[in-house]
């Protein structure tokens, strides 16, 4: 009696809950990458907010309050401005992404061999 090879080593699958596409591993990456800047960016405000409440009227801790409060507002425009270019960019003009049904984006890299 012949064995064949798949019966001896068994058959290797792909794992489970982890995307195999390498366009939607890379949108799902820059996704979460947003989802962090932004709870960075809102930490950030917070931490201005409560400088300003506990500074006491000093100018020097209000000033640095205020600081730290525009440089949150300022990451958060840029942030947004950053993501609207990319999916003009990208996706109306360029077509490199798409929009899946779940929110999130799919990149179309280029595939090479059969």
């Amino acid at each position: 009696m012949k064995l064949a090879q798949a019966d001896i080593w068994g058959t290797i699958a792909p794992p489970t809950g982890v995307p195999t596409d390498a366009g939607a591993f890379i949108g799902g990456a820059i996704r979460i990458f947003l989802i962090v800047a932004g709870m960075a960016l809102f930490l950030y405000l917070l931490w201005g907010a409560f400088d300003w409440i506990t500074s006491g009227g000093e100018k020097e801790k209000l000033e640095k309050a205020r600081n730290k409060m525009t440089h949150a507002v300022v990451g958060i425009i840029l942030v947004i401005f950053a993501l609207a270019l990319f999916e003009v960019i990208a996706g109306n003009i360029l077509k490199i992404i798409e929009i899946t049904p779940g929110g999130g984006w799919k990149i179309n890299l280029p595939k090479f061999g059969p």
